[in-house]
């Protein structure tokens, strides 16, 4: 009898931590405990994982999660789209996180494990999904992480002189063409830096651009990584651009690249990546 009983006390101690978390898909995704073997399948996802002070849960990542340092040495799972299944049911994860682009969540279901689909692509998005870890991990620091973001994003805008407010700025993710609209979280950084993005809200976030596009909408400055840089002058009419025939072009290394495209707890030092390309470059900055 006490042997039964004190069962039943263990399995009502362990339903009362039992928890439900409702990803992108509006999913609600039943955990029995905060996870202790956690897969991230996208660099945004590790890198708050990490900031919310979780590294030490994450058994697993994507190729691209490289931040903090401590990731590189971990397990990677292939790319976040395509990932290796096998390899992640190998890990015996409590929970995979992941994007709504990748294609293995139903059979990682299928297989057994617990899939969050969390992907942020507006600054709200960063705030929900933080909330959403935060719910995940069992811990209470997601606003303060969010708020921290907030007021370095805040702070680089009051950096920044009001003369740059006239530019009109082109930023592209890739050389596909494809860039960051007015409702992405790269376009709604720049608005709060007080410049005007040439690609509006009404195309999406990360639309696909006719390279024609650009060169009818003449930006005063483009933002670029080095890695899509390549040959940028020479592609069809774009020698005719105000921002590349007046040289007004930031070409940002392998590594800021990594931190302005991740919408994640790096979108302060993000924003000052832009602050200071508009200081340097921008038509009235302060370089």
């Amino acid at each position: 009898m006490k042997r039964l009983l004190a069962g039943l006390l263990a399995a009502l101690a362990l339903a009362a931590q039992a928890y439900t978390v409702s990803d992108e898909r509006g999913v609600q995704v039943e955990l029995p405990r905060p996870p202790q073997r956690i897969v991230t399948l996208l660099p945004s996802l590790t890198e708050s994982v990490c900031t919310l002070g979780a590294c030490d849960r994450l058994v697993g990542v994507d190729r691209y999660s490289n931040w903090p340092d401590a990731v590189r040495a971990l397990p990677q799972m292939g790319g976040g789209i395509d990932p290796n299944v096998e390899a992640i049911v190998a890990l015996k994860p409590d929970v995979v996180l992941l994007a709504r682009s990748s294609r293995v969540t139903q059979r990682l279901e299928t297989l057994g494990l617990k899939v969050l689909v969390l992907e942020p692509k507006n600054h709200a998005d960063v705030r929900r999904v933080l909330d959403a870890l935060g719910q995940v991990l069992g811990t209470q620091d997601a606003q303060r992480v969010w708020r921290t973001i907030d007021a370095s994003v805040a702070a680089a805008a009051q950096s920044l002189p009001a003369s740059v407010a006239r530019n009109r700025v082109y930023f592209e993710i890739n050389n596909a063409v494809y860039a960051a609209g007015e409702s992405s979280f790269i376009g709604e950084t720049l608005t709060r830096l007080r410049v005007k993005n040439i690609v509006p809200a009404s195309m999406g976030p990360f639309p696909k651009l006719n390279p024609e596009f650009v060169v009818r909408a003449d930006p005063d400055l483009i933002m670029v990584s080095v890695r899509s840089a390549q040959g940028l002058e020479q592609r069809p009419g774009w020698s005719g651009i105000r921002a590349v025939r007046e040289g007004r072009v930031c070409r940002f290394s392998a590594d800021e690249a990594d931190v302005l495209v991740r919408p994640g707890p790096r979108m302060g030092e993000a924003a000052q990546l832009m602050v200071r390309c508009l200081q340097q470059k921008a038509r009235g900055g302060t370089g």
